[in-house]
């Protein structure tokens, strides 16, 4: 039995109530969620009843097609697990699309319903808002085509976007993975959580997770260190925060953060937080920082809860991991991506994550490398340019900083300093051979994200920060 108290034995299954059995349970009075204000079951229940209503009316059905354009609220989850449980597909827009990127979305997936909202989104860094939801039927819409319960789209963090589609049953097959792990929240518990709930890690590892397990799932009203630490201190119990490394070197930031002796952890999804910031950041706070790896496609695929194997994970239970060629393949029963035929990204049974890494045979702990585009040849000599990267955010007076490859090496680094900035080269030569130094160094004023908080590495998208 893991320490969350859940028995190893019997997995969990997607039956067709799987959003009552598996999320929905619990006292009316148990507080589950918390948007600014508490939610407990019986309210959640409540509002998932009356947006289940309205869909049905629209004529949504078991078998139908609903798109979500909705940033973290109440109504998001209402609308999300309403859709599941008339039985519909559900495909997840960004509320950050442009009206452009919206319908080239919307002709893609060509959903029967479109849920979106009235007003203008506030802006301030928020991490829930309290919006009104709007539901409308699409003339243009089909039904689902598949039998997947849940469309994605990628970050697209290196490139244009895939159509992403999960199953009920490997929705589930992942909260069981959580359920199973050491070191994950347990009931009772509350979990902070900072990325969002639109994209896996906080839609699986935070608010599925969380609904099932029983452990308080808070968002703070926005994403400054305050704020955060406002939400870790309002509650009495064990938290832990959840998100990725932009938040890490967020909270690391804080000079002289208050005691919070209920903060337990701190995990972080994506990239590996680099040491230097990883190390600040236990300096500041004195808790354990956590490290997972997964992707849209899978979810969850190893950890190091404790911190204990930094770099390497532990394969989450239920999924192999394996190396060929120096590449990370996971198991997978299916091709997780719509209108993708690639044979090297997936075949009989096994995902290509296209990220370089390694597999210790004896302990089974998976070390990853990178993605294997950021292995290139220079001159005939490999650089891995993840540690240039990571050799150019460590210097004085950087404070974010990416590495790409197109025809040389380019660097983009934020560095606000003009000293700084005039010593980076010489700073570099220092620490990188001649063949790893990148050709081009442009200072910006800031690096463009994706929605989840990853780092652009898109050529494209990279200029158009200078």
């Amino acid at each position: 039995m893991s320490n969350n108290g859940w028995a190893t034995g019997a997995p969990l299954s997607a039956s067709a109530d799987w959003v009552d059995d598996i999320l929905l349970r619990g006292a009316d009075r148990d507080v589950c969620l918390h948007f600014g204000a508490p939610v407990d079951r019986a309210a959640l229940r409540h509002a998932v009843a009356d947006r289940e209503a309205v869909l049905t009316r629209l004529g949504l059905a078991r078998g139908g097609s609903v798109a979500l354009q909705l940033p973290p609220s109440l109504a998001y989850v209402a609308n999300l697990l309403a859709a599941w449980r008339i039985g519909a597909q559900v495909a997840l827009l960004d509320h950050r699309l442009t009206p452009f990127e919206t319908e080239r979305a919307l002709d893609r997936l060509a959903p029967q319903v479109l849920v979106g909202h009235t007003g203008t989104i506030p802006g301030g860094l928020r991490a829930f808002y309290d919006i009104t939801d709007v539901a409308t039927a699409r003339a243009t819409g089909r039904p689902a085509e598949t039998h997947h319960s849940v469309i994605q789209l990628s970050s697209g963090s290196t490139g244009p976007s895939k159509v992403i589609a999960r199953t009920a049953e490997q929705l589930v097959a992942e909260v069981d993975r959580y359920t199973r792990i050491d070191g994950v929240p347990l009931p009772g518990e509350r979990v902070v959580l900072l990325a969002s709930v639109v994209h896996v890690l906080g839609l699986v590892g935070g608010l599925l997770y969380c609904l099932h397990a029983g452990t308080e799932l808070v968002l703070p009203e926005r994403l400054t260190v305050d704020s955060i630490l406002k939400a870790v201190a309002a509650g009495e119990a064990p938290t832990t925060l959840l998100g990725v490394p932009f938040h890490t070197e967020l909270l690391a930031s804080a000079v002289e953060p208050p005691k919070l002796p209920q903060l337990k952890r701190m995990t972080t999804g994506g990239e590996l937080v680099r040491a230097e910031v990883s190390q600040k950041f236990v300096d500041r706070y004195g808790i354990i920082l956590g490290n997972m790896y997964g992707m849209t496609e899978v979810g969850v695929i190893a950890t190091d809860l404790y911190g204990a194997n930094r770099p390497s994970l532990m394969p989450a239970p239920g999924l192999a991991v394996r190396e060929q060629d120096g590449q990370l393949l996971v198991s997978a029963p299916e091709s997780p991506y719509i209108g993708l035929v690639d044979p090297t990204r997936w075949a009989d049974g096994w995902l290509n994550t296209k990220d370089a890494g390694q597999v210790d045979p004896e302990t089974g702990l998976i070390t990853v490398l990178g993605r294997l585009d950021s292995q290139v040849s220079v001159g005939g000599l490999k650089v891995d340019l993840t540690e240039v990267e990571h050799t150019l955010a460590a210097l004085p007076g950087v404070e974010g900083a990416v590495v790409i490859f197109d025809r040389g090496i380019e660097a983009y680094a934020v560095v606000p300093d003009p000293d700084a900035a005039a010593a980076l080269e010489g700073e570099l030569a220092k620490r990188l051979a001649p063949f790893k130094r990148p050709r081009e160094l442009h200072i910006v004023a800031q690096l463009p994200r994706t929605a989840t908080g990853k780092l652009v590495r898109d050529h494209a998208v990279l200029r158009t920060a200078e």
